[in-house]
């Protein structure tokens, strides 16, 4: 058996994996290669459910992660979901040993707002 290990780490967000899957996708097809059911499931995926180029997502990202209370994770599940209202934004933060204060909630859906396609 052959054991891999992890070289480099690094959260991504739904529309930059979106655009890693379609350089895979060009690559594959200019090589003639077959694409897989997982490859194909994954790209469907991602177009569907992606809100954002991903310039503006990592953007978005850096931006979250100038307010306060905000973790990398969080700041990524944000970018990918894009909640609309308070209580989509305070189940992201349910596992969190603090809450935000409805400013807070308010300063993070107005930069939704202004990142949303």
């Amino acid at each position: 058996m052959i054991v891999k290990k992890v070289l480099d780490e690094e959260l991504l967000t739904l529309p930059e994996v979106r655009g890693i899957l379609h350089q895979i996708l060009e690559e594959r097809v200019n090589n003639e290669e077959e694409l897989g059911y997982e490859l194909r499931k994954a790209i469907n995926h991602a177009d569907m459910f992606s809100r954002t180029s991903a310039e503006k997502a990592r953007e978005f990202v850096n931006k979250l992660l100038e307010v306060e209370k905000m973790k990398p994770e969080i700041a990524i599940r944000i970018v990918d979901t894009m909640p609309l209202s308070r209580d989509e934004l305070r189940t992201l933060y349910a596992k969190e040993r603090y809450t935000l204060t409805d400013e807070e909630l308010d300063t993070i859906l107005e930069l939704v707002m202004d990142y949303m396609e």
